[in-house]
């Protein structure tokens, strides 16, 4: 299991842009990429990872809720939603920044787990509901700032050195 670097924008848009490949069939190698998003979502301190801010163009996610096992959801679809709540929300792959966007209050998602079992999670207003959008947009090539209303409004975080994100990124 490796740490991988994580991808960001704008040096790296092109993979975070892009639509991701479907996983044709879940081998050795996808379970180590599983694996590699894993050891790097933790090491980010993150709560969802999508394969493509590791720079691998496939449809997988994976997702750590404190206190529970993280998961991975490979062929991830969103197959309902409703309901709308603004939430703020950060990324990853946009270090350095916050920004308001609308989530659902409740998803359904459909997806592979590892063994290739189909499975369904339903998550309601909850974090998980939030990741679980955020990250389905990642394999989408859709990121939060995508979504955010007004550019001006993203937030700078103070903790971040200046030089790392002198200018907000842009939408795209």
């Amino acid at each position: 299991m490796t740490v991988r670097p994580i991808t960001v924008i704008p040096q790296d848009a092109v993979v975070l842009r892009a639509k991701a490949k479907r996983v044709p069939a879940i081998d050795g190698s996808i379970v180590r990429l599983v694996e590699d998003m894993i050891d790097s979502m933790h090491a980010a301190n993150g709560v969802g990872l999508a394969a493509p801010q590791i720079g691998a163009s496939l449809r997988i996610v994976v997702i750590g809720m404190p206190g529970a096992s993280p998961f991975a959801l490979i062929n991830p679809e969103i197959v309902k939603r409703s309901g709308e709540r603004p939430l703020l929300e950060g990324c990853l792959s946009v270090p350095g920044y916050r920004g308001e966007v609308t989530r659902s209050t409740r998803v359904v998602v459909k997806a592979l787990d590892l063994t290739g079992r189909e499975i369904r999670i339903r998550a309601e207003n909850d974090l998980l509901a939030q990741a679980l959008e955020h990250e389905i947009n990642h394999v989408n090539g859709i990121l939060y700032i995508d979504q955010v209303e007004d550019p001006d409004t993203l937030l700078r975080l103070p903790d971040v050195a200046p030089d790392a994100c002198d200018d907000p990124p842009p939408p795209d």
